[in-house]
């Protein structure tokens, strides 16, 4: 969710003013992936570089993101949404750390529509560092086995193991770089970079780019000729006719 510092800045507005807006686009955003039933959406809400910005800014943005919880925990449960949270959530302060908390017990539920995970503190490097050290403290302790490590258990040592690799990955700001972000599940996901910053990336802006995203031939290392083969096979199967679909599952 980028460029609330800078579409603040070309309105003349503090910073402060940018991750506000920001802030009621992920209430817009996240409505909307349960109108079009999307089941699981990530939003990075804050690197683990983000701890390197002006103390000033990163203490708004955490009482910022705490009234925030306070505000849309009741639409989360009405609308179904299950919150949950990947990264170093301790290093969150202590006041932060117990309102995520309670919004997390809040929203659970057996049949979520829409899985959300807000990202915090959260490095993809860092990720993959922590599922290293786990998997080799399982080792020394005789748990595992060295030829028994394979991508299912590496994954399974992901913070959100859970969570499907995402299908498509929009960045906001018309940065085109990844910024550490979910390295290890987007090795086949679908990337969109748009010009808008976030806090111009409406409801229309996601249905957009998810109908580009539809149009997308996801190959996943075969021919084309081989995905239409299976995309065929599999809509006679299901259908009795031939035709070709999309259905978004994860952003």
């Amino acid at each position: 969710m980028d460029g609330n510092g800078r579409w603040a800045q070309q309105r003349g507005l503090p910073r402060t003013q940018g991750h506000r807006e920001g802030a009621k686009r992920v209430d817009e955003i996240v409505t909307e992936c349960c109108s079009l039933g999307v089941e699981y959406l990530t939003l990075y809400t804050f690197s683990s570089e983000n701890w390197s910005r002006p103390t000033l800014e990163v203490n708004m943005l955490m009482r910022l993101l705490v009234q925030h919880l306070r505000t849309m925990d009741k639409k989360l449960r009405k609308n179904g949404v299950i919150l949950s949270a990947q990264g170093h959530i301790e290093k969150l302060p202590k006041f932060v750390q117990k309102e995520l908390d309670r919004v997390i017990r809040f929203t659970h539920t057996e049949q979520p529509k829409l899985h959300l995970s807000l990202a915090l503190s959260y490095g993809g490097r860092q990720e993959i560092l922590d599922g290293v050290r786990e998997i080799a403290r399982l080792i020394s302790e005789g748990e595992l086995t060295v030829d028994s490590v394979n991508e299912e258990l590496f994954r399974s040592k992901l913070y959100h193991p859970h969570f499907p690799d995402p299908d498509l990955l929009i960045r906001t700001g018309g940065e085109s770089r990844i910024s550490n972000f979910l390295l290890w599940e987007i090795a086949y996901s679908e990337f969109l970079v748009v010009d808008e910053f976030w806090p111009d990336f409406n409801s229309e802006a996601l249905k957009n780019a998810l109908n580009a995203y539809s149009k997308r031939k996801r190959r996943f290392g075969k021919t084309q000729e081989q995905v239409d083969q299976k995309e065929d096979r599999f809509s006679v199967r299901k259908t009795g006719r031939t035709h070709k679909s999309h259905q978004e599952r994860g952003v």
